[in-house]
C-alpha cells in the first residue's frame, strides 16, 4: 500500500460523491463514500506501519 494510492482513493471518493449528489444518484454516492473510507484507512494501517518499524528500529 502506497500512500499514492491512499490519496487518490480519497480524491476519487470525494469527487463520486459530489457527482452522485449532482446527479441525486445514491449508488454513485455510496460508492464514493466507500472509496474515500478505504483512501483513510490505508493512510491509518500506513501510520501504524510507519510507527511500528520506528519501533522496532529505536529497539536495536
Amino acid at each position: 500500500m502506497s500512500n499514492d494510492t491512499s490519496k487518490k482513493d480519497k480524491f476519487m471518493g470525494k469527487a463520486k460523491k459530489v457527482a452522485g449528489d449532482l446527479t441525486n444518484d445514491q449508488k454513485t454516492k455510496e460508492e464514493g463514500k466507500r472509496q474515500e473510507t478505504e483512501g483513510k484507512v490505508k493512510d491509518a494501517a500506513n501510520d501504524v506501519k510507519d510507527k511500528a518499524s520506528d519501533a522496532f528500529s529505536d529497539r536495536k
